[in-house]
C-alpha cells in the first residue's frame, strides 16, 4: 500500500469516526498519521537520494551560489560555461529535474555553484519541486536570480515599477 491509498485510508477512517470526548484521542493519533504521510509526500525519499535524484547536495568549497528563475531561461547554459561540469541545455521547459552541482575556482577560493530546477508560480506551495528547491536555495551564501529578458511580460501586477512601486511619470 502505497503512501497515497494510506491518506486515503486515514482520511475515510477520520470521516467514519464520531466525534465525541471518548474518540477524541483516536482522532489525534490518525491525524498525527496523516500528518506524517503528507509531509512524506512532500518531502524527496531517501532511496531517491541514493541514486543520485534527490536535491541534498554536500556543501563544498568557501561559498555556495545557488541559480534560481523560472524554466529555461540559461541557468544550466551558464553552470556549464562557468564550471567543467556538463549541465543539460534543452529548448524544453524543465530539462533540469535535481539540483546540479559545479565549481568555480576563482583566486584561490572554490566556490560551489548550483543549478535548479525551475521555478513555476505557486512554487512556495510544492507546485513543481517548488518547496525542495527553496530549501536548497535557503542553504546557499549568495542566490543569483536569473531572468530572460527576451521573454514576454512578468506578471507583477499590471504597471508595477520597480520593486513594486509605480513607474515615474516623465516630465515633458
Amino acid at each position: 500500500m502505497g503512501i497515497l491509498e494510506k491518506i486515503s485510508e486515514i482520511e475515510k477512517e477520520i470521516a467514519r469516526t464520531q466525534k465525541n470526548k471518548a474518540t477524541e484521542y483516536h482522532l489525534g493519533l490518525l491525524k498525527a498519521k496523516l500528518a506524517k504521510y503528507r509531509a512524506q509526500l512532500l518531502e524527496p525519499s531517501k532511496s531517491a537520494s541514493s541514486k543520485g535524484e534527490g536535491f541534498d547536495v554536500m556543501k563544498s568549497g568557501d561559498a555556495r551560489v545557488a541559480l534560481i528563475g523560472f524554466p529555461s531561461v540559461g541557468k544550466s547554459t551558464f553552470l556549464s560555461l562557468m564550471t567543467s561540469t556538463a549541465s543539460e541545455a534543452a529548448s524544453y521547459e524543465f530539462t533540469t529535474l535535481t539540483c546540479i552541482p559545479g565549481v568555480i575556482e576563482y583566486k584561490g577560493a572554490n566556490i560551489q555553484l548550483l543549478d535548479l530546477p525551475g521555478i513555476i508560480e505557486g512554487a512556495a506551495q510544492g507546485k513543481g519541486r517548488g518547496r525542495q528547491v527553496i530549501a536548497v536555495a535557503r542553504t546557499a551564501d549568495v542566490i543569483i536570480m536569473m531572468l530572460d529578458a527576451t521573454k514576454g511580460e512578468v506578471s507583477a501586477g499590471e504597471g508595477a515599477g520597480v520593486c513594486g512601486h509605480p513607474p515615474q511619470q516623465a516630465q515633458a
